[in-house]
């Protein structure tokens, strides 16, 4: 049976539960090394969120700040939970309720329960795929610039206002192609045509 003096119970008291700043990051397997004092850790696993059926994903980065939860008091079996606000990498907010994520490349997403306002800046492509269907149930949908699409149905109440221009295609108004109808009755002088036909 293995005995410890208490210089070994010490170290071992002292080992439980660590503060350190990330060092190195693998993120092919998933492990990070963390400078605590004057020691470095070996590589060891970080926590997250959900790692089984559902899975989450968020790599720490080297400079944050984290635990070191140690089971037993040994390093090298030691797990790493991110992260620690410090004041090299400061909080992002100093609101009481709101969840906020803030990015490397200047993207920010951030929700706001005092103003029920949603906010996602700073990104450069979005990409939303669904099988079956994506619902819009709000009064007024706003787009600023260009909006395409590969096709257009307003519902019946729907108006469409302003310029439009059509290129390509058909476009078909109640089983009349626009651009191809005739007008029936023509007369000269200063009579109107019939109804297209």
């Amino acid at each position: 049976m293995k005995t410890f003096n208490h210089a070994e119970y010490q170290r071992l008291l002292a080992n439980l539960i660590r503060i350190g700043t990330v060092s190195a990051v693998d993120t092919a397997q998933g492990r990070c090394r963390v400078k605590t004092g004057d020691l470095e850790t070996d590589w060891l696993n970080w926590l997250t969120l959900r790692a089984g059926r559902v899975k989450s994903w968020s790599a720490p980065s080297v400079g944050e700040q984290v635990l070191i939860l140690s089971l037993g008091g040994e390093l090298t079996t030691a797990f790493v939970l991110p992260a620690v606000f410090s004041d090299v990498n400061p909080a992002p907010s100093v609101s009481a309720d709101a969840i906020m994520l803030t990015f490397p490349d200047g993207a920010h997403f951030a929700y706001e329960p005092k103003t029920s306002h949603l906010v996602l800046t700073g990104i450069k492509t979005a990409t939303i795929t669904a099988a079956s269907a994506i619902t819009l149930d709000t009064p007024v949908v706003t787009c600023t610039q260009q909006l395409i699409t590969d096709r257009l149905q307003v519902n019946q109440g729907g108006k469409i206002t302003g310029e439009f221009t059509h290129s390509g295609g058909n476009l078909t108004s109640n089983g009349i192609t626009l651009h191809r109808h005739q007008y029936s009755g023509v007369k000269s002088g200063g009579n109107n045509s019939g109804n297209p036909r």
